[in-house]
C-alpha cells in the first residue's frame, strides 16, 4: 500500500471548492467520496470507514466542530484534517482540542494540502512508513508481489499474511497482542475463534520466514501478552 491509496471523505459545502479537491485527490491515487453538509457526512461515515477525513469548520446542518466533537464521542478514530477560514484562530484551538489531528487555512495550495494530508497518515498508520518492499528479519519482502525472500528462495505469501508482516514492522521491538493484529489486520474485533486464527496463521507464516519454525528468531512469542518483531 502507497500514502496515496488511501480513501479520504471531503466535507465541504462550497460546491467548486468540493469538486477541485476531489479532482486533484483523484488525480493523485486517492479514493473519495464528498459531503456537502454536516448531517450528509455523519450518515456516510455511519455508513463506511475511512483512512482521512478533510472537514471544513463552516457547515450546513451540523457544523464542523459539532461533529468532530461528535465522532470523537462516538469513538472515531479516523484522522481528521480541519479546513478554516483566516482569521479562525479560536475555532482552530477549539478544533484540535475536540480531537482533529491538524488544520489547514484557507486559501491554501494544493501541494501544501498534500503534504499535509501524508503527514497525518504515515502518523496515524505507521505501516504506511513501511513501503513496498523492506527487510524482515533476514528476507526481503515485497507486499505488491505478496513475495517475500532469502538469499534466490522465493516463496508466496497471502494477503493477510502480508498484512501481519507489514504491522510488525511497523512496530519492531513492541509486544503485539493478538486482540491488537485481529483488529489492525482482519479489521474485526476479537473473539476465541478470532485467537485460535491469529495462532494458526502465525504458524503458517513462521513456516515461511523462519529458518526453523520449532525455535522463531524473527517473530517470537511473548507468553500470555502476544507476539513480537525481533528488529
Amino acid at each position: 500500500m502507497t500514502e496515496h491509496d488511501a480513501s479520504i471523505l471531503v466535507v465541504e459545502d462550497e460546491a467548486k471548492i468540493r469538486a477541485a479537491l476531489k479532482d486533484f485527490l483523484e488525480f493523485q491515487g486517492f479514493e473519495v467520496a464528498e459531503a456537502a453538509d454536516g448531517a450528509e457526512a455523519d450518515l456516510t461515515v455511519a455508513e463506511r470507514r475511512f483512512d482521512l477525513i478533510l472537514l471544513d469548520l463552516m457547515l450546513p446542518k451540523i457544523s464542523g466542530e459539532q461533529l468532530c466533537s461528535k465522532w470523537r464521542r462516538d469513538g472515531l478514530q479516523t484522522p481528521i484534517i480541519m479546513l478554516t477560514a483566516k482569521g479562525q484562530e479560536k475555532e482552530k484551538v477549539s478544533g484540535l482540542n475536540l480531537g482533529a489531528d491538524d488544520y489547514i487555512t484557507k486559501p491554501f495550495s494544493l501541494e501544501e494540502l498534500l503534504a499535509r494530508i501524508s503527514a497525518v497518515l504515515r502518523r496515524t498508520d505507521p505501516t504506511r512508513a513501511v513501503g513496498q518492499t523492506f527487510e524482515f528479519g533476514d528476507v526481503d519482502v515485497d507486499i505488491a508481489a505478496l513475495k517475500i525472500r532469502r538469499q534466490n528462495k522465493e516463496v508466496e505469501i497471502t494477503r493477510r499474511e502480508a498484512g501481519i508482516i507489514r504491522h510488525f514492522a511497523a512496530n519492531p521491538d513492541r509486544v503485539i497482542s493478538r486482540e491488537e493484529l485481529y483488529k489492525e489486520v482482519w479489521n474485526e474485533t476479537m473473539t476465541e475463534l478470532g485467537t485460535r486464527t491469529v495462532d494458526m496463521h502465525i504458524a503458517k507464516l513462521r513456516s515461511k520466514i523462519e529458518r526453523d519454525a520449532a525455535d522463531p528468531q524473527i517473530i517470537t512469542t511473548v507468553r500470555g501478552a502476544g507476539y513480537k518483531y525481533q528488529a
